[in-house]
């Protein structure tokens, strides 16, 4: 019994979008200026942050959706309150404990570099919690992409380098930009997924305000892009094993094609996980080729 109920905490916590926390954390790592200013504590500090801030979104996502009744024309994984498998008040608390477990680590972030990454981390944590939580979730007013652009792309890197570094360089900043695509694409998906759904409860994504023809051409630019950055970053840090991550790509042919195809409802499920892993691929190979090149 216990197991079953720890599972249903594991699925609603929805894994699949765990690669937008673990691929700035080690893209930021490999861009620091070099292999001796790594250090594997902060790196791990960094990590916790950014996993447990991901979790709490997605906690925190399950909650305000579901007791908005968003979640009624809902295809997409289950949700824990939408379904009625967990209280609200349960799936409240897991979203607060999990931004609790990423403050405590971004504390001790703080303590060991800079004390400003307070403020970062408390913006962090309020954007996550009003993305659909509060009176005005922008969520609900199709800013999502911004949010997740800025901070689990530009933020979570460049903040992921600094705790190594203790300064924002050009390349740190460059380097956010392919992150912050690739994370921007795994939430289209998932709002392209939705349309439906979303438009019926009133929740006015990008996605629904754009269109589903218009969604799809956006995710295929999102994923295209960050391999077009490439030669830009390896030439301008003069790391060329950078361009490992290109390999990557070969990942990104079946999602890409299937949202070309037309997949619809649950048959883009599949392409939210496939997602993801071009993302994770395309980070540990960039960070890779950097860490080894600094």
């Amino acid at each position: 019994m216990k197991s079953n109920k720890l599972a249903l905490w594991v699925e609603g916590a929805r894994l699949r979008t765990l690669p937008l926390a673990i691929a700035p954390v080690a893209i930021g790592a490999g861009a620091a200026d070099s292999v001796q200013a790594f250090d594997l504590t902060l790196s791990t500090l960094a990590l916790a942050v950014a996993l447990f801030l991901q979790i709490g979104v997605n906690y925190a996502n399950d909650y305000s959706d579901g007791i908005r009744g968003t979640d009624a024309e809902r295809v997409g994984p289950m949700r824990l309150t939408g379904s009625g498998r967990k209280s609200p008040g349960a799936v409240k608390r897991a979203a607060f404990l999990s931004f609790g477990v990423a403050a405590v680590a971004g504390l001790c972030l703080a303590a060991a570099t800079s004390w400003w990454l307070i403020a970062v981390g408390l913006v962090a944590i309020a954007a996550a919690w009003f993305y659909t939580g509060g009176p005005r979730p922008y969520g609900y007013a199709g800013l999502g992409e911004v949010f997740v652009f800025v901070f689990f792309g530009v933020v979570a890197t460049t903040g992921s380098a600094f705790v190594q570094i203790e300064r924002i360089t050009p390349l740190t900043l460059l380097v956010s930009i392919p992150v912050g695509l690739f994370a921007t694409a795994l939430l289209v998906v998932n709002n392209l997924r939705d349309i439906p759904g979303d438009t019926e409860s009133g929740k006015r994504t990008l996605a629904v305000r754009l269109g589903d023809k218009r969604t799809r051409i956006f995710y295929i630019v999102l994923v295209v892009l960050p391999f077009l950055t490439v030669p830009f970053l390896c030439g301008l840090s003069q790391r060329p094993a950078g361009a490992f991550s290109m390999f990557a790509v070969l990942l990104a042919r079946k999602p890409v094609q299937r949202v070309i195809e037309g997949a619809r409802g649950p048959a883009l499920i599949p392409v939210l996980g496939a997602t993801g892993k071009v993302q994770l691929a395309f980070g540990v190979l960039i960070s890779v080729g950097l860490f080894i090149g600094g």
